[in-house]
This record gives structure tokens, C-alpha cells and sequence, in this order.
């Protein structure tokens, strides 16, 4: 089967000669005692939501040691389960345990509702269907439905993570928020654009969410891995923010403007469908979310 391979994704991990942030000779002595410590301080950082906790606080609850509630809280943000506020210091649950839980939440929510039309989307077409998220100023991808065409495109897969504008339902996604939006967005991510992207940069996604926004949907014509292309609609919210996005990706030859053409009501049709069933709007109901040029990606023609 052909593959178009990709870079990796921004995706944050642990440093390889350490374990949980300990040494490779404190996680043999101690290994599991280490992990229920980490996760005993991990669910008592997502349960102090929204306002965050602060390392007394941690060391408190818990009744460990402040140099191992430290360390062992400063491995959480190295793999990404926990962010810590620059101006606060405050923890909050981070970008990797949102993944972990999306990833797990396939029972209710977006990504369960979405997959009985992502199934349709990739029997339809042959080709491979997405499920994008924004969180933050990055899009995850929830969930990837594969198609039955013989060559596929594998550049995304379900947990990786991209800022905002990089593939098609990454574009969709930042194409559907406000101006001022998009550009926080942008700067936001300017430095992983530098230095993991070099295909894009912000004047090139400017230029990606004016087409997104003029042709009515989001075409991704092979910036990120050459070869592999995509299109995308974003769901949208009854305030008009994109809850999540459809996508299709295939080999170039397979997304002709023709082609193209045939499969962007397709989309519309399921992302339609998305949005009534996430109780937002009766299916065919034009969303009343607009950009400020008067116009929204969901219902421009293809």
C-alpha cells in the first residue's frame, strides 16, 4: 500500500534517560510508587480547575517532601499532562492529558456523534476522513476513518497535534474564527511554525484562510507533506465557533478542483448533520456566524 509519510508532530515527551522524571536508577528502586505519586498529583491539579494550584497547596495535599512535589510536578510539564502559568505559577491539567482524554471520551461528545459520518465520508469518497478539535492554538485530531482506496495518505494520524492552519482541518478551524482570533493564533504559533513547519509561515496561512474563507472550504494542496492533500469544513457552535472540523485527505491526483467539487458537499452535508446532532442547528439551517466580511466558510459554495 503507498504511503506519503510525514514529519513528526509538535508533540512534547520525556526526556530519554529519564522516567517520570526520575533517573533511570530512582525509577528501578521506586518506579511504581513514582507513577501513583505523579498521577495522585495530577487528578488533584485537574480537580483545582479553573483557578489552577500552587505548589504549597500541592505539597499540602499531598504530605510529600516540597523538592519531590516539585520534581515530580516539573516531569508533568515536560511531557506536556500539565501546563504551569508563567505570571501565576499556578499548575492546570496540560495539552497532553486533553488528548488522552478526547482520545478516551469515544462514548458521548463530538467525536462519538461524528463517527457514523465520518464512516460515510470514507465509503462515499475511498478516501481517508478526519476529525479535528481545536484546543488552544493547535488542532487534534480525534479520530481518522480509513477509506478503501489502495494509496493512502498517512501524514495525520488519531493524537497528533499541529498548530492551528497547518492541514486542512487545521485550516478550516482557524479559517472560521474572527480576524483578531486568527491573528493571536498566528503569533501564538509563530515559533513552532519556525522551527517545525517550514512549508508554512504566518504570511502563508493569511494567505491559506483568505482562500479557505473565499472558496467556502479549506484546501490544504500539499504544504505540509508534498503529494498529500486535503480538504476540510469546520462543525460549527450556535455561536459560530468551529467545535471541530471534517476532513479529507488523499494523493494529489485524487483531489483534482473536479474532484474536489463533488466532495466539499459531501462534507458540508455531514458537518450539517454534526451540528444537528450535537443539538446546534436543524440539518440544512444556515449558521448565523459570520466572518467579518460578511461570509462563513460552512456555507460558501465549493
Amino acid at each position: 500500500m503507498g504511503r506519503a509519510h510525514k514529519p513528526s508532530a509538535v508533540r512534547p515527551g520525556p526526556e530519554p534517560d529519564r522516567v517520570g522524571g526520575l533517573s533511570a536508577g530512582e525509577a528501578a528502586g521506586g518506579g511504581t510508587q513514582s507513577i501513583e505519586r505523579a498521577v495522585a498529583l495530577l487528578l488533584t491539579v485537574g480537580r483545582s480547575a479553573p483557578e489552577g494550584a500552587r505548589l504549597s497547596d500541592l505539597v499540602r495535599v499531598s504530605g510529600l517532601p516540597k523538592p519531590t512535589v516539585r520534581r515530580v510536578l516539573l516531569a508533568l510539564v515536560r511531557t506536556g499532562l500539565l501546563d504551569q502559568d508563567e505570571v501565576t505559577r499556578r499548575y492546570h491539567v496540560g495539552p497532553e492529558a486533553y488528548v488522552l482524554g478526547t482520545l478516551a471520551g469515544t462514548r458521548f461528545g463530538i467525536h462519538a456523534l461524528a463517527l457514523d459520518g465520518l464512516a460515510r465520508i470514507a465509503r462515499t469518497s475511498g478516501d481517508c476522513a478526519f476529525l479535528s478539535v481545536p484546543r488552544g492554538a493547535f488542532s487534534v485530531c480525534l479520530h481518522r476513518e480509513e477509506g478503501t482506496w489502495p494509496i493512502r495518505t498517512h501524514v495525520l494520524q488519531a493524537g497528533d497535534r499541529h498548530p492551528l492552519g497547518i492541514g486542512a482541518g487545521g485550516l478550516a478551524l482557524l479559517a472560521a474564527l474572527p480576524d483578531a482570533e486568527v491573528e493571536r493564533m498566528l503569533a501564538a504559533n509563530t515559533q513552532a511554525l519556525e522551527s517545525h513547519y517550514p512549508g508554512y509561515g504566518v504570511e502563508v496561512l493569511r494567505a491559506q484562510v483568505a482562500d479557505a474563507r473565499g472558496r467556502g472550504y479549506a484546501l490544504n494542496p500539499g504544504l505540509y507533506v508534498a503529494g498529500s492533500w486535503g480538504i476540510a469544513v469546520p462543525v460549527l457552535g450556535p455561536d459560530g465557533r468551529p467545535l471541530g472540523a471534517l476532513s479529507l485527505a488523499a494523493i494529489e491526483s485524487r483531489l483534482s478542483p473536479e474532484r474536489q467539487a463533488e466532495l466539499v458537499p459531501l462534507l458540508k452535508r455531514e458537518a450539517q448533520a454534526l451540528e444537528a446532532a450535537l443539538g446546534h442547528r436543524t440539518t440544512g439551517e444556515p449558521s448565523a456566524a459570520a466572518h467579518p466580511h460578511g461570509r462563513t466558510i460552512a456555507n460558501a459554495g465549493p
